[in-house]
Order: C-alpha cells, then sequence, then structure tokens
C-alpha cells in the first residue's frame, strides 16, 4: 500500500489515540526510514528513544532469528535461560542487583510503585503509600503511572486518579522536603525529564535528594526509561551522576525496537517482593530477552559510551552555532538534547519532515534530538544542515 491507502485504512480502523503526521513508514535500514511512497527520511527520533541501534540492526536480527527457533514463550512458571543471562548482565553493568522484566515502561514504573509499597508493608509500616513525584515529569499511561506524572493535560478525564502521590518541583529541595511525611515510601524522578522537556537533575539536586532518602528511610527510585542505556553517553544516567538509586526503571532503548521493560532494585528493596505479589503473562519472554542481551553486550562497551559522548559534543556545537532570537536553551546529555524555543515547534518539526528529517517535540515549544547511537557523525552533520535550514524557513 502506498502512504494514502494505509492512511486511510489507519484512519477507518486504528482507534485515534495518537496526533500522527501525514506519513506512513514502512521500512527502516539504520538512521533511514522509508515511506509508503517510497520517499527517504533521516530518522533523529530513533522510535522516541527506542531503537538505539537504528533500525533492523544486523545483529539484532541474528539474535531474535537463533531464538525464534528455539523458543518463544513458556511463561515465567519455570526459569528460561535468555532471560537468566540477560538479568545477570544487566546487574553486573548496572549496579543494582535483581531484575523484573516486563514489556513497557508504565509497567515497569507499575512495578516500582508496587514494590515501594510492599517493601514497607513487609518491614510492618504499612502506612507508608505515598510516593513523591515531579511537576512536569513523565511516567508512563497506565492509571498508576499516569497518576504518578506531573503534567495535569495527560490526566485530565481519567477522575478518579489513584491516591498515594504528591508532587514537588523538579531541582527544589525545599519543595521535596515539605512533602515528605510519616506516610511517605518513595521518591521517583526522572534524571533527565523526556516529555517534560529535556530537563537534567541538577547534580547538586539529586545528591542532596539522595541523602534526604536516607535520613528519611525512604526508597529512591530512577525512571530512566528514556534517559537509560547508553542515551546520556553512559549506560545509566546514574552512572554519569554518581549516585545510585534504590529502584530503577528501564525500556525503550533496551530492547532496541523489541518491546521489554524492566524494574531493576537493590538486594534489600527487591526483598518486599516475593512469589504470587507481582508479574506479567509476556514479561521476560525469551524473543525479547535475546534481543536486549544483544543491545546490553554491545551498547555497555566503554568503546561505544565513548563515541556517543563524542557524538553528543558534536551535536550540541551544532546547536550552539545555530544563531536564532527565538532559541532560549539547549539542554540534555549524550544524545539526548532538546533546544527550547520561544514558541510551539510543530510547524518547524513538519518542515523538518517536508525536507526529509524526522523530529518530535518534548512539550510545545522543545525540539528533541534522539538519533541512533550509533549513527555515523555524517549522517549527524547531515541532519543538522537540514534543521538549520529548516529554521531558515520557518516563520512562526
Amino acid at each position: 500500500m502506498n502512504n494514502q491507502e494505509i492512511m486511510e485504512k489507519g484512519q477507518a480502523y486504528v482507534m485515534n489515540t495518537y496526533g500522527r503526521f501525514p506519513v506512513a513508514i514502512v521500512r527502516g535500514q539504520g538512521a533511514w526510514v522509508f515511506d509508503g511512497d517510497g520517499r527517504l527520511y533521516l530518522d533523529f527520533t530513533s522510535g522516541i528513544a527506542v531503537c538505539s541501534l537504528g533500525h533492523s540492526p544486523p545483529e539484532l536480527i541474528e539474535a531474535l532469528a537463533q531464538q525464534a527457533q528455539k523458543l518463544w514463550h513458556i511463561s515465567n512458571l519455570y526459569w528460561m535461560e535468555p532471560q537468566v543471562r540477560l538479568a545477570e548482565k544487566l546487574a553486573h553493568v548496572s549496579g543494582l542487583d535483581r531484575v523484573f522484566f516486563c514489556n513497557s515502561g508504565a509497567e515497569a514504573v507499575e512495578g516500582a510503585i508496587k514494590l515501594a509499597r510492599k517493601y514497607f508493608f513487609r518491614c510492618d509500616e504499612g502506612q507508608r503509600k505515598e510516593i513523591i513525584t515531579f511537576h512536569q515529569s513523565f511516567h508512563g499511561r497506565t492509571l498508576a503511572a499516569l497518576t504518578a506524572t506531573g503534567q495535569k493535560k495527560h490526566q485530565e478525564g481519567f477522575s478518579p486518579l489513584l491516591p498515594g502521590f504528591a508532587y514537588a518541583k523538579f531541582n527544589d529541595l525545599a519543595s521535596v522536603v515539605k512533602l515528605v511525611s510519616k506516610e511517605t515510601c518513595a521518591i521517583m524522578i526522572e534524571p533527565i525529564q523526556g516529555e517534560g522537556g529535556i530537563r537534567p537533575a541538577e547534580i547538586d539536586f539529586l545528591s542532596k535528594l539522595r541523602e534526604l532518602c536516607h535520613r528519611e528511610g525512604l526508597l529512591m527510585i530512577f525512571d530512566e526509561i528514556q534517559c537509560g542505556v547508553g542515551r546520556t553517553g553512559d549506560f545509566l544516567a546514574w552512572h554519569g551522576y554518581g549516585i545510585r538509586p534504590d529502584l530503577l526503571t528501564l525500556a525503550k532503548g533496551l530492547g532496541g525496537g523489541f518491546p521489554i521493560g524492566a524494574l531493576l532494585a537493590t538486594n534489600e528493596a527487591a526483598a518486599g517482593f516475593e512469589p504470587g505479589d507481582h508479574a506479567s503473562t509476556f514479561g521476560g519472554n525469551p524473543l525479547a530477552c535475546a534481543v536486549a542481551e544483544k543491545v546490553v553486550d554491545l551498547v555497555a562497551r566503554e568503546e561505544f559510551l565513548h563515541k556517543v559522548q563524542e557524538k553528543g559534543y558534536a551535536l550540541w556545537h551544532r546547536l550552539q552555532q545555530i544563531e536564532d532570537p527565538r532559541v532560549l536553551q539547549i539542554r540534555g546529555r549524550g544524545l539526548m538534547l532538546g533546544m527550547e524555543f520561544d514558541r510551539e515547534v510543530k510547524d518547524l518539526i513538519q518542515i523538518c519532515l517536508d525536507k526529509g528529517l524526522l523530529l518530535v517535540a518534548a512539550g510545545p515549544n522543545v525540539v528533541r534530538f534522539v538519533p541512533p547511537l550509533n549513527i555515523e557523525k555524517d549522517l549527524l552533520e547531515q541532519g543538522m544542515d537540514i534543521f538549520r535550514d529548516a529554521i531558515q524557513e520557518w516563520h512562526a
């Protein structure tokens, strides 16, 4: 089918939950994707930080094909070798101890919420049920993850939301301290807010937040669904900050495009779960784990992460060279950068699409740059040339 045919059938049969661009992507290779009319686009979205190694990487295709000939699904009532191998590797590279596997970031967040509450229940402190999160955060679309999300625009129309959440100001310790009570069990934060505008946490703020958790006996949860798995130039964002959480959520780039999520925890925190407390039918299935294991093997290498840092610096430098009075700020780390403007950027993103460059926003005024981690430097430059030309044509 061509673009028009795909879009017409989609509008007729697919539930209307996304504001979609007027294009249908049918194939991808590396940093490139092709639409139903055969047009080529340079992809600086990576499926929104999901396709960490680009589209159709041969190493992941091979890992998937090999596992597909052995076992697709068996249930978590039995041990599965690919799951165990991946858990061991994640424990070694993450600095945490235990892993629960699921299928998405929202599920990983749900698991973190349940584990935090169950942990204190087992410690005979069942009154500790409240989790502090942050304004402009984004943690997912299920009811609990949506309630944890500090953006009312995503919550409107879904009342009643779940009780047990309070919202502090990002990078404002005093606002967190005011919310801590005898009912607080955890603080959940994105080290770099993604959908909230690519806003990194200040290291002093995270350090004092860690101290607060120690002092008050709270669990610290890092949501690294978007900023984890090499995106910042470290395998995990907490490695760059040097501040270890008690729980950590992953998804997106972990599977390189194959759906998988994970909740990581220290041994102490993980002891909050016992058999029967939490489960996922498809979580940690052999196919997803085989692909994610190969992603970890490739991305966790020091040489690979060093190249991500180099390309991140190069992208930052190109963004800084853009002289436009509408630019307010450039933020982020590694290959997770945002350029904030003094107005909405949807028309700018459409101009880029028309010129063959895929970009997405992070909030109404921020253009987000999350290209594949292994993108070649010449393609990075090519994409920035298109972006520069698009800004010159943009008269928003």
